[in-house]
């Protein structure tokens, strides 16, 4: 059972808010003062409470010498006047010796790997014995926490080899610990938010012979996902949905007349920003139904929290501000800590007292929290790494009658456990292969290589706002993953992280907009669909020159179907007013970020994919680039709705009077392949030319030169890394509108996204998957080139028999017309007909 705080520190607290709160009535001091009486009367030794401890605040370095005495794997000492139980790791962290670690991916001093000074316990034990949550309930408490340490070890065992959402799972072993431990799932439903920490979820779920799969091609997702296992109550990808989905279990449990009703929500101090957790707060509030919503509170807010910004660096959002101040009220922990403890030892007479006294206490400190001026019951903060309190307190909640809705508010550090994660500014958000022993990231592949497109657009803007003071950036939680840091590192004061807020975040442009100033939207394709009312609503409509910029657009690899940026040129093609362009290479992005730049008549949308630039050797070798002597700084605008033809052959001569003529048109990401493609068909299709062309715009089209296109070639394709209803289905739709398909001669396809979500995996294996890569576009040529072919010998056969028939036949026979009577055109056959007035 859990306990109640001692006297010493509930006298503390009488005494301290005694003195701050001098205009309450005599009355209600009397009645606060007696009940500590009570409570002193009544009150065993120190025990545990709901309150969380002191805990030392992060390092901001890992220190040289790591100990199993000093271990942040194990529980950090607490101050003796806190009087709380230290819970301490069963088996102590192994430390191998060598020189100081460091949580950056550099690697500069770190030892070879595998001789670091982080190892983990050499046997899984109790883990060993856990297949699924119900083979834990036979374990006590000591056994519980090592079980915890055994899965912190394996989770940071699995993702060292395969990479992953590493911070946030650390960051919740214990908590996961402690909720399949009391509850009984899966028939009680956990909904993880945004469910980057379900790896120790899935580990105790029946996948842990799997985790070597995570986020690759048919392996596990990253993410909780409902046909993968029953035990994931809920997919995610997305943040703030956890508790709307954990509301509607509950109201469905209780209507369809479920016996037990636990459904928990599992949400971040990040995805609780997000407007549609308010909604869902209220809305539970307002129904009183029975759930768990845990508040995981790390101070991670933004991606990484602590980027320079309007705000400053500290966690975007005032709400995040004020669960802080919940944090560090220590008073009002202990008192409500104490309140609660003291009404389950009160005669039942004396509950109803107790509890206006609990009311009392609300207001006398904070006026009440927020969460219960929303209907709920607030319980916290908790210490989310301590199981001894975790476990009592989700126990107690778990066999509670009450209807109402409860808060937990729970403490916990991204990373924990892990020193090169717990030193890293994104605690290890997301990871590369490491090196489990020292931190290392493996990131390859790209050193001394171009940079990324994120990189190139935010240097380019920081060029571009060098010289305007009116340009602003905008993001939505994301700095590192949209440029923002690299912007905000420069222009703090103009930079504005809004939190998880992309409807807030749109519209928020759209108002600097009416007051003359250029901002950038920057949010990732996928999350870009949480703002597509306000697109519409707030800035589309009224014109107004907000430029969006949309990173990851196309398929984005290893996170999979919730995060791939599929259904941008659809969403936002099917809207008038707005110009869209897609950039097939860093060069090109750089001058279509100033061609937004300079769009100040209507919103604008660029929209670039996940990964690297090609580097200058590769622009000039594949793309034509051929006089490009540097890579640019800054960009050049280009005409709005002007596309490009592109010379891949270099100096190379065109095919002499091709028999068939090609011609393929790319938009964005996928104009490198559409070029590999060109050169093969070229080379293993004799008497077929191929003529590339990279549209740049969606909107508008390049009508001239589309028309040009599929006037002088046999065979037309297009090629976009987007789902069905962009930029091919507007070619389609000029095209026939223009009557250019009308004669049946041209033969057109679109290439896009299939009609399915592509799971996750390397971003080439996908590429096979949705058919875009390279060897596809000439397998579709090929098909069509031989159709063409065929095509034309039969229209010249055709044309041969029309000619022998009319030798055969003579010359047609000509009726003269009737006086008052108009001559008809002559038919296919030769002959002539009279128009009857």
């Amino acid at each position: 059972m859990v306990g109640f705080a001692s006297l010493s520190s509930s006298s503390s607290f009488s005494s301290s808010s005694s003195s701050s709160s001098s205009s309450s009535s005599t009355t209600a001091r009397t009645l606060s003062t007696a009940v500590l009486f009570l409570a002193a009367a009544l009150a065993p030794s120190p025990a545990l409470a709901f309150h969380a401890p002191s805990r030392p605040s992060s390092s901001s370095s890992v220190p040289s010498s790591f100990s199993s005495s000093s271990s942040s794997g194990r529980r950090p000492q607490l101050s003796s006047s806190r009087n709380r139980l230290t819970v301490t790791m069963e088996t102590p962290l192994e430390t191998g010796t060598g020189s100081s670690a460091t949580s950056k991916s550099s690697g500069g001093g770190l030892p070879p790997p595998g001789t670091g000074p982080y190892k983990g316990p050499s046997s899984f034990p109790l883990l060993d014995s856990v297949r699924y949550p119900h083979d834990m309930k036979r374990f006590d408490m000591k056994e519980l926490k090592q079980l915890a340490h055994e899965l912190r070890w394996d989770t940071l065992g699995h993702v060292s080899k395969t990479g992953g959402h590493l911070g946030s799972s650390l960051g919740v072993i214990e908590l996961t610990v402690a909720l399949h431990y009391v509850f009984n799932t899966p028939d009680d439903r956990i909904c993880w938010d945004v469910s980057h920490q379900v790896y120790p979820h899935k580990i105790l779920t029946g996948r842990r012979d799997r985790m070597h799969s995570l986020r690759q091609t048919n392996g596990l997702s990253g993410f909780a996902k409902r046909s993968e296992s029953e035990y994931d109550a809920f997919g995610a990808g997305h943040s703030s949905t956890s508790i709307s989905s954990a509301l509607g279990m509950s109201v469905g449990k209780l209507l369809t007349n479920k016996r037990v009703n636990n459904c928990i929500a599992v949400i971040g101090d990040g995805a609780i920003t997000g407007g549609m957790a308010f909604e869902a707060l209220n809305n539970a509030g307002y129904l009183r139904s029975r759930m768990v919503v845990i508040l995981n509170d790390n101070g991670q807010v933004s991606l990484p929290t602590g980027t320079h910004s309007a705000g400053g660096v500290v966690p975007a959002g005032a709400l995040s501000s004020y669960t802080s101040r919940l944090l560090s009220s220590k008073p009002f922990q202990d008192f409500r800590s104490f309140a609660k403890g003291l009404n389950r030892l009160m005669p039942s007479e004396l509950q109803d007292l107790n509890a206006k006294l609990d009311e009392y206490a609300r207001g006398l400190i904070q006026g009440g929290t927020l969460f219960e001026e929303l209907g709920f019951y607030y319980i916290g903060p908790v210490d989310g790494h301590d199981l001894e309190n975790l476990v009592p307190i989700l126990e107690n909640l778990r066999d509670s009658p009450s209807t109402k809705p409860v808060l937990l508010h729970v403490k916990t550090e991204k990373g924990y456990g892990y020193p090169p994660a717990e030193a890293a500014s994104d605690k290890y958000h997301g990871v590369a292969k490491f090196d489990l022993s020292t931190g290392k990231q493996f990131k390859g592949g790209n050193k001394g290589g171009p940079p990324s497109l994120t990189t190139t657009f935010a240097n380019a803007l920081c060029e571009i706002a060098t010289e305007d003071r009116t340009v602003v950036g905008i993001t939505a939680a994301m700095p590192g993953g949209t440029g923002m840091d690299i912007f905000g590192k420069r222009f703090p004061k103009r930079t504005f992280d809004v939190g998880i807020a992309e409807q807030h975040a749109v519209t928020f442009a759209a108002g600097m907009a009416i007051e003359g100033l250029k901002p950038f939207c920057c949010i990732y394709s996928t999350f870009m669909q949480r703002g597509y009312d306000q697109v519409v609503h707030d800035v589309v409509i009224q014109k107004l020159p907000v430029r969006m910029i949309l990173d990851r657009a196309g398929l984005v690899g290893n996170d999979g179907p919730t995060h791939h940026g599929s259904f941008d040129l659809s969403y936002l093609g099917a809207l008038p007013d707005i110009v869209i362009m897609a950039p097939s290479d860093e060069v090109e992005l750089m001058n279509l970020l100033e061609t937004a730049y300079e769009t100040n008549d209507l919103p604008s949308v660029v929209r670039y994919p996940r990964g690297a630039g090609y580097g200058l050797e590769l622009l000039r070798k594949e793309l034509g680039y051929v006089g490009l002597q540097e890579i640019p700084k800054r960009g050049k605008a280009v005409t709005r709705g002007k596309g490009r033809l592109i010379n891949y052959r270099g100096d190379g001569p065109a095919p002499a009077a091709p028999a068939v003529k090609v011609g393929l048109l790319s938009v964005g990401t996928r104009l490198l392949d559409t070029v590999k493609a060109a050169r093969e068909i070229e080379k293993s299709m004799p008497g077929v030319s191929v003529t590339v062309a990279d549209a740049r715009f969606v909107k508008p089209l390049d009508k001239e030169m589309i028309a040009s296109l599929a006037r002088e070639n046999d065979v037309l394709i297009t090629i976009e890394e987007n789902s069905v209803g962009g930029f091919g289905s507007f070619v389609q739709q000029f095209l026939l509108e223009e009557g250019l398909m009308d004669g049946g001669r041209l033969r057109l396809r679109s290439m896009v996204l299939p009609d399915k979500f592509i799971e996750a995996g390397p971003q080439s294996d996908q590429y096979d998957q949705a058919g875009l890569a390279a060897h596809h576009i000439v397998e579709k040529a090929a098909g069509l080139v031989q159709g063409a072919k065929d095509g034309k010998i039969l229209q010249q056969q055709q044309q041969q028999q029309q000619q022998q028939q009319q030798q055969q036949q003579g010359p047609p026979a000509v009726v003269p017309a009737a006086a008052g009577v108009g001559m008809g055109k002559s038919s296919r056959q030769g002959t002539s007909f009279q128009v009857l007035p």
